[in-house]
C-alpha cells in the first residue's frame, strides 16, 4: 500500500517537474537580468532545482504513506 501512494506522488512530482521546467525556460528571459553571473537557462542550476524539488515531495509523501500503511484497512473503514 506504501509503494502505491509513493507512485501516485511520484507521477505528481514529475508532473509537476514537466510543467515547470519548460515554465522556466519561458521566463529565463525575464528573470536572466537578475541572476548575477549566471544565465537564465544554466543546465546545472535547473537541474539542482528540479533535483531538490523531487527530494522534498517523495520525502514529504513517504513520511504520510509509511504511517497510512500501518493503518489495518479494516480498522479504517470501520472508523467511517
Amino acid at each position: 500500500m506504501k509503494w502505491q501512494v509513493m507512485r501516485e506522488i511520484a507521477i505528481l512530482v514529475a508532473d509537476g517537474i514537466a510543467i515547470g521546467l519548460p515554465a522556466a525556460l519561458a521566463g529565463a528571459r525575464l528573470v536572466g537580468k537578475l541572476l548575477y553571473g549566471l544565465s537564465g537557462t544554466d543546465p546545472l542550476s535547473l537541474a539542482a532545482a528540479a533535483g531538490v524539488m523531487i527530494a522534498a515531495g517523495l520525502l514529504a509523501g513517504y513520511l504520510p504513506a509509511r504511517r497510512a500503511a500501518r493503518i489495518d484497512p479494516l480498522v479504517a473503514l470501520r472508523y467511517e
